[in-house]
């Protein structure tokens, strides 16, 4: 079996200017942007109500809940776009994997910052001006524990996209997106007192934008950017069965 980064693709210049190459990376912009525009506005929304007196524990279980909704609903409507990334470290994972040029995945990645900025930016302003919430590691929790935090709920996102949407063995199939979006929901309530379980350096990027709070910020580059190829090449070496592996059907 080859090594995955063996399988890195960097693409063609014409790649640039291919009609379908541009749709895909509009799309990514576009998806990312209505992505954090909900996800950070679910956030800004559920610290609202928590500083009115509301249970601290639905407000995190309110913002779950509207990550697991948003992802499950935008991979589902984007995935014939672009494939509906919306996160930097999926998307350098897939190259990885040989499912996306280097190229190609430059210019998502660049989309996808650009969305998630515009989407803060704009949160910024139809409220007021309102401080807009950041990820931040919880008291007690250092740079490195947050960063081994973020590698393991990015190994996880990717684990589950490889394992529900990639392998054509699923048994799944269709199904992929909710899943994703179910593991985002539950990742975010367990990451709610480590790291706020980004697991997206985008999701983090654009808040840490608009509010001018960078602090311990690469800790949300660093983690997803390690966990999400290390789910892939723990897929790839361990998990999928080469063509000469597969069961036979069996004759009666």
């Amino acid at each position: 079996m080859p090594l995955p980064l063996t399988k890195l693709v960097l693409g063609h210049g014409r790649e640039a200017s291919d009609p379908g190459c541009l749709r895909a990376v509009l799309g990514e912009l576009v998806l990312t942007f209505l992505f954090v525009f909900v996800g950070v506005g679910s956030t800004i929304t559920a610290g609202s109500a928590a500083a009115a007196g509301a249970d601290p524990s639905a407000a995190l279980i309110a913002v779950a809940l509207a990550h697991a909704l948003v992802v499950a609903v935008f991979a589902t409507a984007g995935f014939h776009i672009s494939g509906a990334h919306m996160n930097p470290a999926v998307t350098l994972s897939l190259a990885v994997g040989g499912h996306i040029t280097l190229l190609r995945s430059s210019f998502f990645v660049v989309a996808q910052m650009l969305g998630s900025s515009c989407a803060c930016l704009l949160l910024r302003a139809l409220t007021g001006g309102l401080v807009t919430p950041v990820h931040a590691l919880a008291a007690g929790v250092g740079p490195i524990q947050g960063v081994v935090a973020e590698v393991v709920f990015t190994f996880t996102l990717l684990f589950t996209i490889y394992a529900a949407i990639l392998d054509p063995r699923s048994s799944a199939p269709g199904f992929g997106p909710l899943l994703t979006g179910l593991l985002v929901g539950a990742n975010t309530i367990a990451g709610g007192a480590l790291t706020g379980a980004s697991m997206n350096p985008a999701r983090s990027f654009g808040p840490a934008l608009a509010s001018g709070d960078w602090a311990n910020h690469w800790v949300y580059w660093v983690g997803p950017l390690a966990g999400g190829p290390l789910a892939v090449a723990v897929y790839e070496f361990v998990f999928t069965v080469p063509p000469t592996h597969q069961q036979l059907p069996t004759v009666e």
